[in-house]
């Protein structure tokens, strides 16, 4: 059995040692916000934060992460941060398809945690990993930039 802490709650699973996490959150948890689509961490649709850090689920193994905060798209809004993010994608209806928006949030949620005034150019290099199919790009910039007023 494996210690988790994920979005606040203790948690054990049975799992492999070398289980992806998205699979344990997904599948044993039952948290289906965080996405699976390239796994290969190329994407970002799985974007978690672990000890506040964006990390990608699909090929982070269970074990690495071990009685470290996890938390998923689905406490977000427990922060002040993830609720101007969420806040600010709502207003400007940034969600096409929507099925990278969890982990665009996420890693939106992580750049307004370290910087909250960033550039164009430092939203662009904090979210350069995660892709979007549908091109959405302005107007998660936007929100960000949004989310930061907000925030201010």
């Amino acid at each position: 059995m494996l210690q988790l802490k994920v979005n606040g709650q203790p948690r054990q699973v049975d799992v492999a040692p070398d289980t992806p996490l998205l699979w344990v959150l997904r599948d044993t948890l039952q948290l289906t916000g965080t996405k699976y689509a390239c796994g290969q961490a190329l994407c970002g649709a799985c974007v978690v934060h672990v000890d506040g850090v964006p990390a990608r689920a699909c090929l982070t193994p269970v074990s690495a992460v071990a009685g470290r905060e996890i938390t998923t798209i689905e406490a977000a809004h427990q922060s002040r941060v993830g609720r101007a993010v969420q806040a600010a994608w709502r207003k400007l209806d940034v969600v096409q398809c929507g099925y990278c928006q969890s982990g665009q949030i996420m890693s939106a949620i992580a750049l307004l945690g370290r910087q909250r005034k960033p550039t164009d150019s430092d939203i662009d290099d904090a979210l350069s990993a995660n892709l979007c199919r549908c091109a959405t790009y302005q107007r998660i910039r936007a929100a960000i930039h949004e989310a930061a007023r907000s925030l201010a």
